[in-house]
């Protein structure tokens, strides 16, 4: 899960990401949406790679890259189960912990009969 969050930490990386949504593209296709160096993107694609988000194929001179969303959805997957979203639903329970009023201060101000609050 590290190698995902360390590839998405880069805004070339996410628009990479992002261009990729759109079907598969040509590493020159790529590589000409940014204003980098051929190695800079070549770094960015292996980061990707490395991570399991892309996807590199060789189709003659050309390699053509695709996203590989399952990674991304193990990832997500794996990051909501330990910030324990959707157990909650699963229990029955509330997703956050009831107050504790045992100090027994009541931060609630009370309304009167005619409905305005009093305190």
């Amino acid at each position: 899960m590290d190698s995902v969050f360390d590839a998405l930490a880069h805004p070339t990386r996410r628009r990479i990401l992002e261009l990729l949504k759109g079907g598969a593209m040509t590493a020159g296709a790529l590589a000409d949406a940014f204003a980098v160096s051929k190695p800079t993107m070549s770094n960015h694609f292996a980061k990707l790679k490395a991570a399991g988000l892309i996807q590199a194929e060789n189709r003659g001179t050309s390699i053509v890259y695709t996203l590989d969303l399952s990674v991304m959805e193990e990832v997500v997957m794996g990051f909501m189960g330990r910030l324990r979203v959707g157990d909650a639903h699963a229990r029955g329970t509330h997703a956050l912990p009831k107050p504790d009023h045992s100090l027994g201060t009541d931060h609630r101000r009370s309304r009167d009969r005619r409905g305005r609050r009093a305190g």
